[in-house]
């Protein structure tokens, strides 16, 4: 079993495994499972993915009406446009969004990590399988790779926003998805560990600052960002670009920061872009004044 990235590429090494296969044989001992019910779980986790994509490309709003068709919007952008940023990189971020406008308009989604965060992962995979044409197995085994290393976050720093801020969510979501696509391009593991390095320290220091506390604004388009660092960063690391800070270095950078952010940083709503004029106009007409409460 392994408890930080170093150790995880020596198993790699020594046993002359990828990481997903590391990953799937620590699962079958942890839970006691058979590979076929490991495996199997996962493969649920996919479909969940694939169908929140589905739904939000199909346009959905949220209750508050603070977000939705933002995916559509893009998917529209790309089919009538030379497009400033590449299909590849933008099919990323719309699909990214999609499932981020899914669970803000309450629908199902994998938390991966969590639901704030949930549309990197799966954007960053649906977008390089238009590029890669991989195999189911291969798109589970990717899943199983993004979950190595968010293993590795979740053990030894934060994944959530209230305890880190939004580097620890889309921060840690976006290196996940960044080093599954480089073993998904047929990358090292080493390799693989680059790109999360290179992603997570793009986004070290990232607020969690929710208008009127919810999930939306900014987190959809924060998750936007996220599948784009983890696409350009997996491309970085494929070349041959390595990270000067190791990995597990980055994750206790990434730690310690969180654990220095005020709290009015850290999904309280009460610090950032929530506390600006118009975060505080929108969180008013949510839920009302407090003049109107009383």
């Amino acid at each position: 079993m392994f408890r930080n990235v170093a150790e995880l590429l020596e198993i790699t090494k020594e046993e002359k495994l990828s990481i997903s296969e590391v990953m799937i044989r620590q699962e079958m001992e942890v839970h006691d499972k058979s590979r076929e019910e490991i495996v199997d779980r996962m493969e649920k986790n996919l479909q969940v993915m694939e169908k929140a994509i589905e739904d939000g490309l199909k346009g959905v709003k949220s209750h508050s009406g603070l977000t939705g068709g933002d995916a559509v919007l893009l998917q529209k952008y790309m089919q009538e446009n030379e497009t400033l940023s590449g299909t590849l990189l933008l099919d990323a971020v719309s699909k990214a969004v999609a499932t981020n406008e899914v669970n803000a308009a309450m629908g199902t989604i994998c938390a991966t990590p969590t639901a704030g965060s949930a549309g990197c992962v799966p954007g960053a995979l649906f977008a390089v399988k238009e590029r890669l044409n991989p195999t189911r197995e291969q798109m589970i085994r990717f899943l199983f790779t993004s979950g190595a290393f968010g293993f590795v976050v979740a053990n030894n720093a934060f994944i959530s926003g209230a305890a880190g801020g939004c580097q620890a969510e889309v921060g840690s979501a976006a290196a996940m998805a960044s080093a599954a696509v480089v073993e998904m391009a047929g990358g090292t593991p080493e390799q693989s560990a680059e790109a999360f390095a290179i992603t997570l320290k793009n986004m070290l220091g990232l607020v969690c600052d929710p208008v009127a506390g919810l999930v939306e604004v900014p987190c959809v388009k924060r998750n936007a960002a996220g599948a784009s660092n983890a696409i350009v960063s997996a491309d970085m690391a494929l070349a041959g670009i390595k990270s000067k800070i190791p990995c597990d270095e980055v994750i206790g950078a990434m730690y310690r920061i969180g654990r220095s952010m005020p709290t009015a940083l850290r999904e309280t709503a009460e610090g950032g872009l929530a506390a600006t004029p118009t975060g505080q106009a929108l969180a008013r007409k949510i839920y009302g004044s407090q003049d109107e409460k009383e």
